[in-house]
């Protein structure tokens, strides 16, 4: 049995919290490897915390300036050459959502560039197999926490689906803050084999309040979505599940996205939304829908889906007012111009590490490194199914109203 059998056979056989013995067993056998240690990112994506050393008996490693975190920002291994040893750093990363690094230590001997790929693929196992087992155990969880969460945190960061995906026509990146504070903005998103789903969510109030409003928006767009109906129908109901519970007294401003990954034609509902801009050919254009009611402000509101087309090679940027509206300590809002500004600046970056990019960018201009409002940034880059004929020439700040729904989703 080579290493990688062995490898996927003792991930499924661990016990949830026992992954890193299982493969630090696996590759001691192998490979002749003196230490394992599996580290996961924390939720401001600033450092790097062991999972073998809880409750963090080490110091954490910054992302931004280690040899972990070089391997965990350009998703690409990294060698160390020591005195006597050999250490390799991997990415733990699974469908583009970058979860940590696995650090391994070999005699200089028992390391030939050969192996790095196997080690690779390794490490993505183990990132499938972290997935899973944080169904049932929290070591995982507390190793992503530097500091405390608050409880609303707690209870938005459950609710995400991730914070990067990628796939052949597209890939995302998106980023909260404060991350151990935030209230209640919110990303979410779903795909098919022909359809991505996704929806950006600027949350009202503070606290537990705004926490409890998001997951129950969230979840009766996520309710409405996996009963096959379009977005107009899906904003309405969850337009009615927010109103029966409060009565118009909270409410909040959702975009909801529905792509044809076989042409780019997006179906949108702008419902009070989060701001869009488009980086097409190095041009950034805001693009403007028509305003509709956000979700939960009045009775049985109508919601109608527009339509607009993106071509391979274009970027779209979505920001909650956190980021738009916020003001810096002369009081000059942030805006679309400073907006374009980051995101001409941030073009090379890939989506899973822009937002954070541009969301240092934002504490520079507000002059204090922790935002009074949540601040959300969400990347989406348009790669589209190569060989497909589909429409590029749609201005992308035009949107035409989609036809009405046909039925009454009430």
């Amino acid at each position: 049995m080579n290493a990688s059998e062995e490898a996927e056979r003792a991930l499924r056989a661990a016990p949830p919290h026992g992954l890193p013995d299982a493969i630090r067993s696996v590759l001691t056998r192998h490979y002749r490897a003196e230490s394992v240690d599996l580290l996961m990112a924390d939720y401001s994506l600033t450092v790097l915390q062991s999972v073998s050393a809880l409750p963090h008996a080490t110091e954490p490693l910054s992302v931004d300036n280690s040899p972990q975190g070089r391997a965990f920002g350009a998703q690409e291994p990294v060698r160390e050459a020591q005195e006597d040893a050999t250490v390799v750093h991997l990415p733990v990363t699974v469908r583009g959502d970058r979860l940590g690094v696995l650090t391994v230590t070999f005699p200089t001997d028992a390391c030939p560039p050969t192996i790095v790929a196997e080690l690779a693929d390794i490490a993505e196992m183990l990132a499938h197999a972290v997935i899973v087992a944080e169904r049932d155990t929290d070591v995982y969880l507390r190793a992503r926490r530097k500091d405390r969460l608050t409880l609303a945190a707690e209870m938005q960061w459950q609710l995400l689906p991730g914070r990067a995906c990628r796939r052949a026509e597209y890939a995302i990146g998106a980023q909260l803050e404060p991350a151990y504070a935030v209230h209640g903005d919110n990303f979410d998103w779903s795909a098919t084999a022909d359809h991505l789903v996704l929806t950006v969510t600027n949350g009202m109030g503070e606290g537990i309040d705004a926490a409890l409003l998001s997951n129950l928006t969230i979840n009766a767009l996520r309710n409405a979505r996996r009963a096959g109906i379009p977005i107009a129908d899906q904003a309405a109901l969850a337009d009615q599940a927010v109103f029966a519970r409060h009565r118009g007294d909270a409410y909040l401003s959702v975009l909801l996205l529905d792509f044809e990954l076989a042409t780019g034609r997006v179906q949108v509902v702008d419902a009070g939304s989060p701001r869009l801009l488009l980086l097409r050919e190095g041009t950034v254009t805001p693009i403007d829908f028509d305003a509709q009611l956000p979700l939960g402000m009045f009775e049985e509101t109508d919601y109608t889906a527009q339509e607009f087309y993106v071509s391979p090679g274009d970027r779209l940027v979505f920001v909650s007012d956190g980021v738009h509206a916020v003001a810096s300590p002369a009081g000059e809002a942030y805006g679309d111009r400073a907006l374009a500004r980051a995101i001409n600046a941030t073009r090379l970056l890939p989506p899973a590490e822009m937002p954070r990019a541009v969301l240092r960018e934002l504490a520079g201009h507000r002059g204090r490194p922790v935002p009074d409002d949540d601040a959300l940034v969400v990347c989406l880059d348009w790669y589209g199914r190569p060989a497909t004929d589909h429409p590029t020439a749609q201005d992308p700040g035009r949107s035409p109203t989609f036809p009405a729904p046909s039925h009454d989703p009430r």
